[in-house]
């Protein structure tokens, strides 16, 4: 595998939401040890689980603030935080801030406004970024994701922005959910380029291509496992049932998407936090879906002993 200063665990950190849709900023440090408790070397937030869209620059400033939190108790505990807007301006001004606050790197989506952008396009766009907000020794992680953002990060765009910064530019958060782009990856740029993988289904089959760990959504419930597969793969080992195991439950809970809603009526099912609110255009998933989902992961849970 690939090791780096961002390597390991990483929960794609859901937003905690007061019924107002208000960020409940009290509840972020409580749910990060949370996180932190369960096995997370780290968390992304204001990911794509974490509703990062939906919130403005105050808020994202508000939320960034309250995560940093965990830093008293945790204080090796990663931060990573989502700062992608088709605005390049906001977009550097969130970048900045967050590395003046003092995160452990960012992941940026492309401008998801312009799918029509070229390779050279998005480079420059890459460029002026890294160029006015990320520090020499700062990490940025491009985020691919193209089924959400149609932008994707191309082979030839990522070789231009690892050959232009080779620090600063550390990878890509890999979330395509494609197992032939981990090999793709790992055959042109090796241990060159960080990939965090976004799928559970594909965690151990991305560290066998050089990955250098995930953020999930599932890491948000089951990052216990996925840390069985981390250090059973450190000793040489390779946990497959547990792997097995990660896949059916993302199988399951792929039926119950978007993701940040149906985690949060389980995280208060399973683990007694609040019944947290999504912002619209989200909508809180049905007492019935919540039931049918519990009812599906307690059968597979029985199917598996």
């Amino acid at each position: 595998m690939n090791h780096h200063p961002l390597s390991g665990i990483y929960a794609a950190s859901i937003t905690p939401l007061n019924m107002d849709f208000s960020p409940d900023l009290e509840a972020i440090p409580e749910y990060l040890r949370f996180l932190a408790n369960n096995g997370c070397h780290g968390a992304l937030i204001l990911g794509t689980t974490g509703e990062g869209p939906s919130f403005d620059d105050a808020e994202r400033l508000a939320i960034l603030k309250a995560a940093l939190e965990i830093r008293s108790d945790h204080p090796n505990f990663s931060l990573l935080v989502g700062t992608g807007t088709p605005s390049l301006t906001e977009t550097i001004s969130l970048t900045k801030t967050a590395f003046d606050l003092g995160v452990n790197g960012v992941v940026t989506l492309p401008p998801y406004y312009y799918h029509q952008a070229t390779s050279d396009g998005l480079f420059a766009w890459f460029r002026e970024l890294i160029n006015h907000a990320v520090p020499n020794d700062g990490y940025l992680l491009g985020y691919h994701i193209p089924a959400q953002s149609r932008v994707p990060l191309n082979l030839d765009l990522l070789s231009k922005l690892k050959d232009s910064y080779p620090i600063q530019f550390a990878g890509i958060k890999d979330s395509s959910g494609d197992p032939e782009h981990s090999k793709t990856l790992s055959e042109y740029f090796g241990d060159d380029l960080v990939v965090m993988i976004g799928s559970d289904a594909l965690f151990l089959h991305s560290l066998e291509h050089h990955g250098s760990g995930c953020i999930t959504a599932l890491a948000n419930l089951f990052s216990s496992d996925l840390r069985i597969i981390w250090d059973a793969f450190q000793k040489g080992d390779k946990a497959i049932e547990i792997q097995k195991r990660l896949t059916a439950l993302r199988t399951i809970l792929m039926n119950y998407t978007p993701y940040p809603p149906t985690l949060k009526a389980l995280l208060h099912h399973y683990h007694n936090f609040p019944l947290w609110s999504v912002r619209p255009p989200l909508l809180s998933i049905s007492r019935h879906q919540t039931q049918k989902a519990i009812l599906e992961l307690a059968t597979l849970e029985k199917e598996l002993g």
